[in-house]
């Protein structure tokens, strides 16, 4: 092996996604002597990496393959790590002409599963799967079990003088938004929910939800904060990290919850965690964790990404959960530490 290896990981978006790439990075960096990481994704996407210290150097896709390949080929990279699987990074390793892999996003399986309901899906997730990646490069890299990664700078932190003061003796986060409207809440069961729960609450998604967090905030009253929009993705991280637990559905925040290990309800509408990308966490943790769908509905899953709409009209892979179950669960929540 090379004595002072370079290697390029590239995981273009999204959040979540990226997130999850974070435990081979980890390993990565702490199982080879002298490696360099570099990380190649989108700009809008480097807020998420800016502070992993496993990290040598991100470098922002500019949107051009041929400017950043011509970058990226200045690098002389020993080997290349392939975690995005697209044509685009499939059209980077094969013009940067270094060793590379990557790993089996099994579509036809997850086709087979939205299509036909059949699934062949192995019982795996997609952190272990990522791991793969890592075989026939001339190094054994292995999941040392600590779960995901989330690091946050002193200056993303929100100070507790900008929650009211009622909240800063703990608060539940709920996960407003998602990118598709088939994995969100609906606004009369964010509704239910926060006015089941017995604790102060905070809101969380970027300006798109929040009008819709304002609806929920008019019914409720003032044991709710909105923070839809009000702050960028690192300082909505730090009300996860503050917060005594958090209901969420399948998106990003959803792993940044696991990443920074907090009890966490995780709400499934029209995927499923049969895809392989269900809260992660280190082997050792004390975070509580449940997982709500509806699994006996014959539609489900429609979809192995979202819908602006349920297909179907009805939404009843949301709808019909049991939201009193999630209101007892929180109720009892009590604060754990961070790990």
């Amino acid at each position: 092996m090379d004595a002072h290896p370079k290697i390029l990981i590239i995981r273009l978006s999204s959040i979540g996604d990226i997130v999850l790439t974070t435990p081979i990075v980890r390993c990565i960096k702490t199982q080879i002597p002298n490696v360099q990481i570099h990380y190649l994704t989108k700009a809008n996407n480097a807020i998420i990496l800016n502070n992993n210290p496993y990290i040598d150097r991100i470098i922002t896709f500019s949107g051009s393959l041929s400017e950043t390949i011509r970058l990226l080929k200045k690098e002389n990279y020993t080997y290349v790590i392939d975690l995005h699987k697209q044509i685009r990074s499939l059209i980077i390793r094969l013009r940067l002409l270094k060793p590379s892999k990557t790993f089996n996003s099994l579509r036809v399986k997850k086709w087979l599963l939205v299509k036909w309901k059949l699934n062949e899906l192995p019982e795996k997730h997609i952190v272990d799967r990522y791991f793969e990646a890592t075989k026939g490069l001339g190094f054994n890299i292995v999941n040392d079990g600590k779960g995901l990664d989330y690091f946050l700078a002193d200056e993303d932190y929100i100070s507790p003088d900008a929650l009211p003061l009622s909240f800063q003796d703990g608060y539940i986060a709920i996960v407003v938004g998602s990118k598709h409207q088939t994995k969100q809440i609906p606004t009369d069961k964010l509704i239910q929910l926060c006015q089941g729960i017995n604790k102060s609450i905070v809101l969380l998604g970027d300006k798109n939800d929040r009008k819709k967090a304002i609806e929920v905030e008019n019914a409720v009253g003032a044991r709710v904060f909105n923070a839809c929009g009000a702050y960028n993705l690192n300082q909505t991280s730090s009300l996860i990290a503050n917060a005594i637990g958090v209901i969420t559905p399948d998106t990003g925040l959803m792993h940044i919850a696991a990443a920074l290990n907090k009890n966490t309800i995780s709400v499934w509408g029209n995927t499923v965690p049969q895809f392989g990308m269900y809260p992660y966490f280190p082997k050792d943790s004390k975070a509580k964790v449940y997982i709500f769908e509806k699994k006996d509905l014959s539609c489900r899953p429609c979809s192995k990404l979202g819908y602006k709409e349920c297909p179907k009209k009805h939404f009843d892979c949301m709808r019909s959960l049991d939201f009193e179950n999630i209101i007892s669960i929180a109720n009892d929540w009590e604060v754990i530490r961070d790990k």
